[in-house]
């Protein structure tokens, strides 16, 4: 199935990188999960600190394993003592150099939307670290804003509420977007980046895969 992808992937990623580089993100199309690991090891000059978001993309592609590898001075919030500590470390990781994630949804005319339960990675995408990079694959791309919109919420945010194992949200127990505002939501935030103001500061690299939800 990865030939499928990666195929109908090579077809769109011109148009779409062009879009992106249009609206000043540095965009690139990787075939599979492995040149995308590759490319974004490429783009995180020596010595950076880097941290990360919450992502099942990063998960599946192992970047995570090969950056701490590589030497860099990491911070993982995943590594926290309690959930005090790891908020102290989701906040040192906005002054990070490098901060890695991936996209709820990017539109064919390279609008990036995503939506956020604590905010954390909303926040990193759009300021502090110094340089942003995001995997996506290619199951992420949409057709507008308001596709992207109902994927996300009638998609992914019920899949990571499974992943996560939490009971309290309607999604949890229907599979679709409720419109809860359950303590436990995960769909506290929503932000659209429709251009990256510091040109270039956001890499988006795109893969041929199906990757996350």
């Amino acid at each position: 199935m990865a030939t499928v992808f990666s195929k109908r992937g090579a077809l769109i990623a011109p148009t779409l990188v062009a879009n992106l580089k249009a609206r000043k993100f540095d965009a690139y199309y990787a075939a599979d999960a492995a040149e995308a690991v590759e490319k974004a090891l490429s783009l995180i000059p020596k010595g950076s600190i880097v941290a990360w978001g919450g992502s099942t993309t990063l998960d599946q592609i192992g970047i995570k394993d090969r950056v701490s590898k590589e030497g860099f001075t990491v911070i993982d919030r995943d590594k926290a003592k309690d959930p005090q500590e790891r908020v102290e470390l989701s906040r040192k990781g906005l002054l990070s150099d490098v901060y890695l994630t991936s996209s709820n949804a990017i539109t064919e005319d390279g609008i990036l939307v995503n939506i956020d339960g604590f905010g954390n990675r909303v926040a990193a995408m759009t300021f502090g670290p110094k340089n942003v990079i995001i995997i996506a694959g290619i199951n992420k791309i949409t057709k507008t804003v308001e596709e992207a919109y109902l994927r996300i919420r009638n998609y992914a945010a019920p899949l990571n509420v499974a992943r996560i194992g939490l009971t309290k949200t309607a999604c949890a127990n229907t599979g679709f977007c409720g419109d809860c505002k359950s303590d436990e939501c995960v769909c506290s935030f929503i932000v659209h980046t429709r251009m990256s103001k510091v040109a270039g500061r956001t890499k988006i690299i795109i893969v041929g895969e199906n990757l996350g939800y």
